[in-house]
């Protein structure tokens, strides 16, 4: 509009940013590292990720941005120490403006090279580090020694405020953002979730209510919690849902297999598949009529209950965490008690008995509101705001 002048022109010229984080495969964070590289290549920058890698790393320099490899997810002292020394050559050789950590770990190795080097430093709270000792504490305490710090919602920054007791001018909440170009239901071809559904073994004529729950196989994320409650569901309700769980196990070979008994012995077998990595989530929410996001732990933001709200599809969420600020239960989505299988199965029954008129009417609102709140542009754009409010402080 009129008058507007974009964040990064209040940077310098030959702005160069260093985002540290300890992997590229899979997961909020890793995507978030890559939206914010890709708004400063576009604002003319330089972007620079130092991780160890992943299958993400080729999105990034398709981009334009360049991966700068080693080993960051490492948690030894030494290789700490190591990886400093390697970005404080970085840092100095590539003339970086700026460094922001997204993790703890690489967080140390990061902000000892900001320091050596000069240069400000910023970390972004992607989760809510509990602390049970002080010295557990200490260590979270790193992602809060720079010049600021982004919690990525305002749960997550109430956090960090009640556990570090910093100034609040020094902690800011940037959501986190969604690709509306990437998701948009419109830019998604009918080939595209035909081949999935192939995939996936979701035959055309299956009128099923297709339910997706989209999260790594690890026990907090609550994959068990609905086998139990889709067990209790079954006795009311026969078979009436598919359930869908997507996500990788990353080396969680005895979960899984719990996850593959619990099938067995409610005899779910048909009722739920474990599809695996999903690389194409914007036809895996259409193939989809409703999401879930059951955490049995707190979200500190959750992208899988906002990118489905996106796509036009309705939600059920844990009630805690910053699900209670993206979806409004009985508006834009539904939320359930955590942990409870008895109030999760009652959910499911309400979403499968309010129909296919009243979960588009939910997915409706849940689409204008997500759009407005949620956009990718919004959370670069308030972030590259970050950047320059810190060099002009520094200055």
């Amino acid at each position: 509009m009129l008058g507007y002048v974009h964040p990064v022109s209040r940077l310098p010229a030959h702005f160069t940013l260093l985002q540290v984080t300890p992997e590229l495969e899979t997961g909020g964070a890793e995507q978030t590292t890559l939206d914010v590289a890709r708004a400063v290549i576009a604002a003319g920058g330089k972007a620079l990720v130092a991780t160890r890698g992943g299958r993400m790393a080729a999105r990034l320099e398709a981009d334009g941005g360049r991966l700068i490899q080693m080993p960051a997810q490492s948690k030894n002292p030494v290789v700490m120490l190591a990886n400093a020394a390697r970005m404080i050559g970085v840092i100095r050789r590539e003339g970086v403006s700026l460094v922001h950590a997204r993790s703890r770990a690489p967080a140390f190795s990061a902000l000892w090279a900001a320091q050596a080097a000069g240069v400000p430093f910023i970390a972004t709270y992607h989760g809510v580090y509990n602390a049970r000792s002080g010295l557990k504490r200490w260590y979270n305490a790193v992602m809060t020694r720079g010049d600021l710090v982004i919690a990525n919602s305002d749960f997550t920054r109430d956090h960090v405020l009640a556990e570090h007791g910093l100034d609040p001018e020094r902690v800011v909440a940037i959501p986190r953002g969604v690709d509306l170009a990437r998701f948009d239901p419109a830019g998604v071809s009918r080939a595209r979730v035909t081949a999935l559904r192939k995939a996936w073994g979701v035959a055309p004529s299956d009128k099923r209510l297709k339910v997706l729950l989209a999260g790594r196989l690890t026990r907090w994320k609550g994959q068990g919690l609905v086998i139990d409650a889709l067990a209790r569901l079954k006795k009311t309700h026969g078979d009436k849902i598919l359930l869908l769980l997507a996500g990788d196990d990353q080396g969680r070979k005895a979960y899984r297999g719990e996850l593959e008994k619990k099938i067995a012995d409610h005899g779910l077998e048909g009722s739920v598949k474990l599809v695996g990595h999903c690389d194409d989530m914007p036809a895996a929410y259409l193939l989809a009529d409703l999401a879930i996001a059951p955490s049995l732990d707190p979200e500190a933001f959750g992208r899988t209950a906002v990118e489905p709200q996106v796509m036009g599809r309705p939600v059920i969420a844990a009630d805690h965490g910053a699900a209670r600020e993206t979806v409004i239960d009985g508006e834009t989505g539904w939320l359930a008690a955590p942990g409870n299988a008895e109030a999760w199965a009652r959910a499911l029954a309400h979403a499968v008995d309010v129909g296919v008129a009243g979960r588009q009417t939910i997915a409706a609102a849940a689409a204008i509101r997500s759009r407005q709140l949620y956009s990718v542009e919004a959370m670069c754009d308030a972030t590259l705001d970050i950047y320059a409010r810190v060099l002009e402080e520094r200055r």
